[in-house]
């Protein structure tokens, strides 16, 4: 019981700036392709999107990458996919 009374407290505040955490690459990638699809590009959109369910399988951004994909209205499709 001794060694209780001198464990830290753990008390919920803001995390110092200067200890910054850091972005995983799937992170990275879906922010990235996010930007292309709020400025209108869609093919940029969907390209960073496919390669990060390419490159990151296993990230659970691939997993959201994914869904968006899916989700995606046909108008959203390669424009290299043309006949």
């Amino acid at each position: 019981m001794a060694l209780f009374g001198h464990a830290p407290l753990q008390c919920a505040s803001e995390p110092d700036p200067e200890l910054r955490r850091y972005e995983t690459p799937g992170e990275a990638l879906y922010g990235l392709a996010e930007q292309f699809k709020s400025k209108g590009d869609t093919a940029a959109w969907r390209a960073t999107l496919e390669y990060l369910v390419a490159r990151y399988p296993n990230s659970r951004f691939a997993a959201m990458a994914r869904d968006d994909l899916e989700a995606a209205p046909k108008s959203a499709a390669r424009t290299s996919e043309r006949p």
